[in-house]
């Protein structure tokens, strides 16, 4: 835990909050809209289809005595229609979800990606930086004379205190 304390990174928490509500933004943008619309212009057409069905069986029973070879042939049609429209909407809400489902793979897919080139460009940038710190720690120890022993002595006793300073 302490561990997890001691390498918590600020900034990399930022980008990975802003990179999930950016993907939630898309996701409430582009997937969710059009499967609720759908969805509900297949409600009301089976609303509609189901209102077209009961006024149908008023009309019958209306005409029960004269037509009841109609009346039974009506019945069959309208529960072959409610099976019809419950199958169809079963096939579009189970498209709508797949397509949901791919979209969000893809988008979390990105993200992912996306994550891995920062990563990977953040180390690059870590690695020149380092090496720049030796080149000048290098060049500062080079420019010193350490020709004789007392100058290299000095120069190690200076070393041990800026050390101990820091």
């Amino acid at each position: 835990m302490e561990k997890l304390i001691h390498d918590f990174s600020f900034g990399l928490f930022i980008w990975q909050s802003l990179i999930f509500i950016v993907l939630i933004f898309l996701l409430k943008k582009f997937a969710w809209k059009p499967i609720l619309s759908s969805v509900e212009d297949r409600e009301e057409g089976i609303r509609s289809a189901l209102d077209e069905a009961k006024l149908a069986k008023e009309e019958m029973a209306q005409l029960k005595s004269a037509n009841e070879d109609l009346l039974k042939e009506a019945r069959a049609e309208r529960e072959a229609m409610l099976i019809e429209a419950r199958a169809i909407k079963d096939k579009i809400v189970g498209d709508a979800t797949a397509a949901a489902k791919e979209e969000a793979s893809k988008i979390t897919a990105a993200a992912k990606s996306a994550i891995e080139g920062e990563k990977k460009k953040a180390m690059v940038e870590i690695k020149n930086q380092v090496a720049e710190m030796s080149i000048e720690i290098a060049s500062l120890i080079l420019k010193e004379n350490l020709s004789s022993d007392a100058n290299q002595k000095a120069l190690a006793e200076k070393y041990v205190k800026d050390l101990n300073l820091n």
